[in-house]
């Protein structure tokens, strides 16, 4: 069977939720018993979003080879079981970089390099590549970033004219639009998306399906128009209404609509119905939870919605799971210190959650918080600087070392608790050389990690550049911090735990990026019913 192609477009403004739209479609052919594999196109020059601030980007997605990824490849995840690794994400920074480097290693053979085709050829090439990586691959999704108009994305859309016309029976075009609805006016408007759709025709792309973000399902008469004056059969004209209650609700409003079946159809793929039936159980989950708990997030990117996404959406998997609402509640850390005290900004947390970040900005606010939730016995969960941050905490106030700190932000502490890894010294550029990706992490007999996994040896992703300093690992245990999960074959800490503490936990990796809302990663699911447990006991 020949691999077919579904490139998805966005048109009229940013940030319509095209990462959303293409792993619901993902999923809902998965679901047909189709496989699929996904990569997302970004137009911006930086050769990955590794060294960009998390304002700027949001979230940076680590896969399991290490790749730093667009963060729309964590809703990939979440929706879908497409294999995620370095050949799923590509940008102009790299498209251009391994141009650049074939030209001068003499490739082109004196030849003029162009954005066509040379540029053009090499897109087209990271879509093969990411079709072939498995050969059991059927479908693949290709998004691509920016909207419609943008310098930055004419060469992507070029490529994927180009490639539709070398494979023409096995592409189609999804283009997402903006439909609005003017408040004043008291109409709805198609003239954005009649204008988008010129756009990309002028291009060479017509597209084969439209989709409409609209805040309110479209009438028929309004769907008759943009069939008309876009040149797309009605039936393939669909709605994407603002959904009630959560992003997992937009599937199942796809599928109603028969968006899979019309993809199906025009790729002449197996027409076999999407079984939703687990998806819409987790669903009726989530909208009748029995109880309720509130977690505090200090961390310094809380300003930026989707600078921790993965770890906002792994709680709310985990409050699935226990059956309980979820409130999040979000304190900048360098703010906490402003605060008359610790325990009135948490007052009202059943836990606390800290999560990575570069910097020392806000470092003394994650402190309080560690030092509070010790002693307070109050959940407490750590992301890997969450994790460096409880064991400086414990080296200043349980070990008495008052200067103890990371050489991160104090390189001349006379205590480094947390210290730069041994492989990190000497390299100079930032980007791309972290430790980056999954490695192996085996767990320690009767700890709370080796109950909450159930297993010896666990697999996780990491981006880091500190680690836990071994030569205060006897002083730690002797007090009551101990590392129950280590780098296989190594000494490397992994994971630490406070003994004597309901529930205080800190790990070196990113638990969140391997969290599902079907699947909740078994941390993310503990540490909430900790929390549960911990508002129970205060009633």
């Amino acid at each position: 069977m020949e691999q077919k192609f579904i490139f998805i477009t966005g048109g009229v403004v940013s940030s319509l939720g095209k990462g959303l739209t293409a792993a619901s479609i993902a999923m809902l052919l998965e679901r047909r018993g189709i496989q699929v594999a996904m990569l997302k196109l970004d137009p911006y020059l930086n050769v990955d979003p590794g060294t960009m601030n998390p304002f700027q980007h949001g979230e940076v997605y680590v896969t399991d080879d290490g790749a730093e990824t667009d963060m729309d490849l964590g809703h990939y995840h979440r929706y879908s079981n497409a294999l995620l690794s370095k050949r799923s994400n590509a940008t102009s920074g790299q498209i251009y970089d391994t141009v650049i480097k074939r030209e001068r290693r003499g490739d082109y053979l004196g030849k003029t390099v162009q954005v066509i085709p040379h540029v053009t050829d090499e897109i087209k090439q990271r879509i093969l590549n990411c079709a072939n990586e498995d050969v059991q691959t059927q479908v693949v999704i290709v998004e691509i970033g920016g909207t419609v108009g943008d310098i930055e994305s004419h060469p992507f859309l070029e490529a994927i004219r180009q490639f539709r016309y070398e494979h023409p029976k096995n592409c189609i075009n999804i283009h997402l639009t903006y439909v609005p609805f003017l408040q004043a006016a008291g109409e709805v408007k198609t003239k954005p998306t009649q204008h988008s759709v010129q756009v990309l025709r002028g291009i060479g792309i017509i597209p084969d399906i439209i989709l409409c973000r609209c805040e309110q399902s479209l009438s028929e008469e309004i769907k008759d128009k943009i069939s008309l004056f876009c040149s797309v059969r009605k039936d393939a004209v669909i709605d994407e209404p603002d959904v009630e209650h959560s992003i997992y609700e937009v599937p199942v409003s796809l599928n109603k609509q028969g968006l899979d079946k019309k993809i199906c159809q025009m790729l002449s793929l197996t027409e076999i119905e999407a079984n939703l039936d687990d998806w819409k159980l987790m669903l009726h989950k989530m909208l009748h939870p029995k109880a309720k708990v509130t977690v505090g997030i200090v961390g310094k990117y809380l300003q930026h919605q989707d600078a921790y996404k993965s770890v906002f959406e792994a709680l709310h998997h985990a409050a699935i799971a226990n059956e309980v609402d979820i409130e999040i509640k979000s304190f900048e850390a360098d703010k906490v210190l402003e605060a008359p005290s610790i325990a009135e900004v948490l007052k009202d947390c059943d836990g606390c959650l800290v999560p990575g970040g570069f910097g020392e900005r806000g470092w003394m606010g994650k402190i309080l918080t560690a030092k509070f939730c010790r002693e307070n016995q109050i959940p407490y969960f750590g992301i890997c600087l969450g994790m460096q941050v409880m064991c400086v905490e414990f080296a200043r106030h349980v070990l008495g070392f008052a200067d103890a700190n990371s050489t991160e932000f104090d390189p001349e502490t006379q205590h480094p608790v947390i210290s730069m890894m041994n492989e990190q010294l000497g390299i100079k550029n930032l980007g791309g050389t972290m430790r980056l990706g999954a490695y192996n992490c085996v767990l320690k007999p009767s700890s709370a990690a080796h109950r909450i996994y159930g297993k010896d040896l666990i697999s996780e992703r990491h981006r880091h550049r500190y680690e836990f300093n071994n030569n205060y690992k006897a002083l730690f245990e002797d007090k009551g911090l101990t590392l129950t999960g280590t780098l296989e074959n190594e000494q490397l800490c992994e994971i630490a735990e406070i003994r004597n503490h309901p529930w205080m936990i800190g790990v070196q990796y990113h638990p969140e990026f391997k969290s599902k809302p079907n699947d909740p990663h078994p941390l993310f699911k503990d540490f909430v019913a900790a929390m549960v447990k911990k508002r129970t006991g205060r009633k």
